[in-house]
């Protein structure tokens, strides 16, 4: 999380104890570091380094543009200047944590000096007004293990927005004929979401392919790569062809400066190349750079958001909802034909053959158990949203390409949620629960977080430090 910056602008009130709030901003700046937090502070724009001045603030402004902070930190070290953090904030367009520490015992005399609690009930209603969004961490003690945890969230929350507004996705052909659940509208993405598009056909695709094998070096590598960690059912030269199209595929996402990638898998393809693309994706996966099948836009933007939300520790997996399970009342089978990363599986992939084609490429393994986000970003008419829930893995019959048996609290009214939209049978899974990030980010993303179990009040409870 190094990337993401903090802004930090501590606030006082003239009627409330200075010298306290300074030593407040020290404190929650030694904590900060502790924390190992990348953040600019307001130290060098007054004496005491705290917001309350509008000259100050201006200078405040300037400051966080110029260094392109990914966050606003607003700690109320006394009550605060909820007008200066309202104006401040709404100037930055990013998102806003609103906290202050617990306030001390009144001394014998009856006197409070801080009286943060109170600032903090003024800032929020002033930011409501001023129509920020923002984010609000329990009143607490600087030493609460939920300070700890509400910073590294927020930070979490932040890359997931900065992620957002920051997407450009490699499609390679258009989606196939069939698929018209895939169907989405470039326009519209970018003009809500700034979600932009760098279309590439398929015959730019194979000269990329072509080429990579002619220079071989780093073809060569790949193939090494396979050769030690797959169990290889396939062809030399079908294995080459694999690590090319891998090879070819980097390159064009970083041609296009892509931050992921969204493949028209089937049919045209195979007569290009020979092989499905899947062990491809996977590789990708494994690296960071979600490549999703079937021309899928929507579930690119999902993997991307859901893997910014685990910090980047964990690899995503995207898969189809497919059947239910055969004992489990509550039970489905995530699959997809084979391009789930390696890291996600709980045994060593086969390099073979698909379900339903009858060309090599892809890889059979069962993911690991535990518990699982699952999301969905998606769109009707319009109005975008973010399935959202968890799941835990189970044991069931064994299947081909990549696949894990899940159990939900409640099938029935996931698939309804499904069917019922503007979702479609693909998701993204993640081995972590992420669920309370994805959900306070869609606040800052303009989307709605639309839930498939009625966890909603659980979620909340978390992110008040419950």
């Amino acid at each position: 999380m190094n990337e993401i910056k903090l802004g930090v602008a501590p606030t006082r009130r003239s009627i409330f104890s200075a010298p306290d709030a300074i030593k407040y901003r020290g404190l929650t700046k030694e904590r900060l570091l502790e924390l190992g937090v990348s953040f600019v502070d307001i130290e060098d724009v007054n004496e005491e380094g705290l917001l309350y001045d509008e000259a100050d603030r201006l200078k405040i402004t300037e400051k966080f543009k110029r260094e392109k902070i990914d966050g606003l930190f607003l700690p109320h070290c006394n009550f605060g200047t909820e007008y200066e953090c309202a104006r401040l904030a709404k100037e930055l367009h990013v998102p806003v944590l609103l906290w202050g520490p617990l306030d001390e015992r009144p001394d014998e005399n009856g006197v409070r000096l801080r009286d943060s609690q109170c600032g903090l009930f003024a800032t929020g209603k002033v930011l409501r007004r001023f129509g920020v969004p923002f984010t609000y961490l329990t009143n607490c003690r600087l030493d609460d293990p939920v300070f700890a945890r509400g910073v590294k969230d927020f930070l979490a929350v932040c890359k997931v927005v900065k992620t957002f507004c920051n997407i450009r996705i490699l499609q390679i052909g258009p989606r196939p004929f069939d698929f018209w659940s895939t169907m989405c509208n470039e326009g519209e993405l970018l003009e809500k979401f700034n979600i932009q598009l760098a279309p590439v056909p398929l015959p730019e695709l194979t000269a990329e392919v072509n080429k990579a094998k002619a220079e071989k070096n780093e073809v060569k590598d790949v193939i090494t790569y396979i050769n030690n960690n797959f169990v290889v059912k396939i062809k030399p030269e079908e294995v080459e062809n694999v690590a090319g199209l891998y090879v070819a595929m980097k390159h064009l996402l970083a041609r296009y400066h892509c931050n992921a990638g969204a493949i028209q898998c089937w049919n045209a393809l195979q007569q290009e190349l020979g092989i499905m693309p899947c062990a491809a994706n996977a590789l990708l996966n494994e690296v960071g750079v979600p490549m999703v099948c079937e021309t899928d836009i929507h579930g690119a933007v999902t993997a991307l958001l859901v893997e910014a939300a685990s910090r980047e520790q964990k690899r995503s997996f995207f898969a189809d909802w497919t059947i239910r399970h055969p004992d489990i009342e509550n039970g489905e089978l995530l699959q997809h034909c084979g391009p789930w990363p390696i890291s996600v599986a709980k045994e060593t992939p086969k390099l073979t053959y698909p379900l339903a084609f009858d060309y090599p490429g892809s890889l059979t393994a069962e993911a690991k158990h535990g518990k699982i986000t699952l999301a969905r970003f998606d769109g009707d008419n319009g109005s975008y949203s973010l399935l959202l829930g968890n799941a835990k893995g189970v044991d069931g019959p064994n299947c081909m390409g990549t696949y894990l048996w899940i159990e939900v609290e409640n099938i029935k009214r996931l698939e309804a949620k499904i069917v019922e939209g503007p979702y479609i049978h693909h998701c993204v899974g993640i081995h972590e629960d992420v669920v309370p990030i994805l959900y306070e980010a869609c606040k800052y993303m303009g989307i709605k977080a639309d839930f498939y179990d009625p966890i909603e009040d659980e979620v909340k409870s978390y992110l008040r430090g419950e």
